[in-house]
């Protein structure tokens, strides 16, 4: 199933070449689907290095079986940003300790391993549905404070987070974009962008429209 052509695509748009095989997410997701859960086969297809077996692993694996020191282990071999963003979304979202690693992880100075802290952020504000507004507030501090990252990758996903956790509800909302406001007065140019994009969507007819009507339901 390898595509040469597919690998270069893919390097254009900044994803690691190295042990890629070129093979398309919307062909391995049925994958793992055929296949099914499997933590064993997962830490095998992760220990292989190739992109796409470690794109499947995070599919396949069994989020109450990932331990704490396999997602030490697996950040670590974070090499591009559709990793990232995969693993984090698809799996380690999903374990018990996601919110704490979400923190530790954007105090962490490798590129690729604080854009993970950041990607647990939005993906539980999106998946996980039992936690309060109180977990995520927690979040906006590290927002702020990490707004200032020039990295690309890394300002790209403080303000995923940012957004996503102000489309969570009306409450989160408000507040995201009271800490948007703030941000926008920092002088570094990177947080000004992060500021600027987020409060552009979070103040949106959009998505004030449907934080209101799902306020409405809730009622």
């Amino acid at each position: 199933m390898a595509n040469p052509k597919n690998v270069e695509g893919m390097a254009r748009f900044g994803i690691s070449s190295e042990g890629t095989l070129g093979i398309s997410i919307y062909d391995l997701r049925p994958m793992a689907k055929r296949i099914g859960k499997d933590h064993e086969l997962a830490a095998k297809l992760w220990a292989s290095g190739i992109h796409e077996a470690r794109l499947l692993a995070s599919f396949m694996d069994e989020p109450e079986k990932v331990t704490e020191k396999q997602m030490e282990q697996w950040v670590l071999d974070f090499d591009s940003w559709d990793i990232v963003d995969q693993v984090c979304s698809n799996l380690f979202d999903q374990t018990r300790f996601a919110h704490a690693k979400a923190v530790e992880w954007s105090e962490r100075e490798e590129e690729f391993v604080k854009r993970a802290g950041f990607v647990l952020m939005a993906a539980l504000s999106v998946h996980d549905k039992d936690a309060s507004d109180k977990d995520f507030q927690k979040f906006f501090p590290i927002i702020k404070r990490e707004s200032t990252d020039e990295r690309n990758f890394v300002k790209k996903a403080v303000n995923w987070a940012h957004r996503q956790i102000g489309k969570r509800n009306q409450s989160l909302n408000r507040n995201a974009i009271k800490v948007a406001e703030s941000i926008s007065k920092t002088d570094s140019r990177s947080a000004r962008w992060v500021a600027a994009d987020a409060l552009r969507e979070l103040r949106s007819e959009k998505v004030q429209r449907r934080l209101a009507e799902r306020a409405d339901k809730s009622r």
